[in-house]
C-alpha cells in the first residue's frame, strides 16, 4: 500500500488535503497514518478530530542534540544515504504508544515542532521523517499520508527517498506552477512518481491552471473547488469534513488506488 507525500506552497492546502483524504481511506475500510513532518503547523491534529500524541518522534528518539550528534557521527564516517536513526523496522502496530494518537482507522504522529527561538536548523527533523518513512513498513489496506512543510525543502533533506508518490497542491497562484514544475524536476532526479491537485479554484480560475500545467506536462489528478465551509471550519478550530467536497476528494482515492492497481 502507498506511502504519500502531500506537498506544495505555504498556504495551498496540504493538511486540508492530507485531512479529506484521510478521511476518504478511512471510510474505504483502510487504515491511515497521517505524518506531520511540517515543523510550525499546529492545527493538523484538530483538522483530523484527534488529540496530538504526547510527544514527537524527535523527543522520543531523545532530542534535536542527540539527533545532530548521531548526523556529525555519520558525516565523520562519510555514510552515504540515509542515517539509520530507528533501531527496529516499523509498523503501524507497533509505533510508540506516546507518540501516536489513533480514533478509528485514522492516525497521527508527529516528526517534531520548532519549539524555541534561535534553536537551529529543522535538519534533525528531515532526518527523522526520512529514517521513519525508510523503516516504516505497511501492509494491505493500509496507507501513509505525509504533510509536508512548505517548498521544497523536504525534497532536498531526502524525505522522499521513503514514498511512493508525491502530489503537489497547486493554488491559484503563479508561485504554486512554478513550484509545482520544480517539484516534478526533483520528483524525477528521485526516480518519484509525482502528480498535482488544483485547490481553491473556481470557475475562471480552473481553465488558466489546466492550461499552465499541462504546457509543463504536469499530471492532474484532482480539483477541489474553493470551498468556505473548509475556510469555515479552519478558521473556528473544527475537524475538517467531506461535506461538498465529498465527491471531489473521492475522485482522487480513485485516482490514486487505480495508479497502485487498489481497485
Amino acid at each position: 500500500m502507498p506511502k504519500i507525500i502531500i506537498s506544495g506552497k505555504g498556504g495551498c492546502g496540504k493538511s486540508t488535503l492530507t485531512t479529506l483524504l484521510s478521511k476518504q481511506i478511512s471510510a474505504n475500510c483502510n487504515k491511515v497514518l497521517v505524518v506531520d513532518v511540517d515543523e510550525s503547523n499546529l492545527s493538523l491534529a484538530t483538522m483530523l478530530g484527534l488529540e496530538t500524541p504526547n510527544i514527537s518522534l524527535l523527543d522520543y528518539l531523545g532530542g534535536r542534540t542527540k539527533i545532530v550528534e548521531e548526523l556529525m557521527n555519520a558525516m565523520r564516517n562519510n555514510t552515504k544515504g540515509a542515517v539509520p536513526i530507528f533501531d527496529k523496522k516499523l509498523n503501524l502496530s507497533n509505533l510508540p504508544p506516546q507518540c501516536s494518537y489513533w480514533n478509528g482507522n485514522i492516525g497521527l504522529v508527529r516528526v517534531g515542532k520548532i519549539q524555541h527561538s534561535m534553536e537551529g536548523c529543522a535538519c534533525p527533523m528531515g532526518a527523522v521523517a526520512r529514517s521513519f518513512l525508510n523503516e516504516l513498513v505497511i501492509e494491505d489496506n493500509q496507507w501513509v499520508l505525509v504533510d509536508t512543510d512548505a517548498g521544497v525543502e523536504h525534497f532536498g533533506r531526502g524525505v522522499l527517498e521513503g514514498a511512493d508518490l508525491i502530489i503537489m497542491v497547486v493554488d491559484t497562484s503563479y508561485e504554486s506552477i512554478l513550484l509545482a514544475e520544480k517539484g516534478k524536476k526533483l520528483a524525477e532526479e528521485a526516480q518519484k512518481n509525482f502528480k498535482v491537485v488544483l485547490n481553491k479554484v473556481n470557475d475562471k480560475t480552473k481553465p488558466i491552471l489546466y492550461k499552465e500545467l499541462t504546457h509543463r506536462n504536469i499530471p492532474i489528478i484532482g480539483c477541489l473547488n474553493y470551498s468556505h465551509d473548509i475556510i469555515w471550519t479552519n478558521l473556528i478550530g473544527k475537524s475538517s469534513e467531506l461535506g461538498e467536497l465529498e465527491d471531489e476528494i473521492s475522485n482522487i482515492f480513485s485516482e490514486v488506488s487505480n495508479s497502485f492497481n487498489l481497485v
